[in-house]
């Protein structure tokens, strides 16, 4: 993934499931990536700055998730790094509501385009904001866990947290 902004704040903390790097822009919060997941960014030139309220507050809130205390995010979220197909499915992701989850195909028809079933899949599998923007509760047709970038060992971890499986 490419950033089209000038400057990207980053920041990293540890979770029970591993440690996440996150990353920010003057627009919001742009990027949340566990340790050894696929489809990371390059990072060079960003900058770390562990007082970015944007990522103190991504901090804060994913500390209280992994704690049980909270089940949503509250925060601005810069999403304007993927196309428009991708920023449309991710927008989606986002109404997906703890201890939910939906398919592929399920989603594919949300976003307006039913046999894009491949290219929603790639889409989810290339969100740059982890379990904020809950890909995770997407399965496969048959309601099994299929692909995440994390891991599926971290994708039934927080799938268990939110009491979805």
């Amino acid at each position: 993934m490419k950033f089209k902004s000038k400057v990207i704040y980053t920041s990293h903390i540890d979770t029970p499931l591993g440690g996440i790097t996150m990353a920010a822009t003057d627009k919001g919060l742009a990027g949340v990536w566990f340790d050894q997941q696929r489809h990371w960014p390059d990072t060079s030139g960003w900058v770390t700055r562990d007082d970015h309220p944007a990522l103190v507050e991504a901090a804060a809130q994913l500390r209280d998730y992994f704690a049980g205390k909270r089940d949503s995010f509250d925060m601005k979220l810069d999403l304007s790094h993927g196309t428009a197909f991708q920023q449309s499915v991710w927008q989606q992701l986002l109404a997906i509501p703890a201890g939910a989850t939906t398919s592929y195909g399920a989603l594919s028809v949300t976003v307006g385009n039913p046999a894009a079933v491949r290219a929603v899949g790639a889409a989810v599998g290339r969100n740059p904001i982890s379990v904020i923007v809950p890909c995770h509760r997407v399965l496969g047709s048959d309601g099994s866990l299929t692909g995440y970038a994390g891991g599926l060992e971290r994708k039934t971890a927080l799938l268990q947290l939110e009491k979805a499986i």
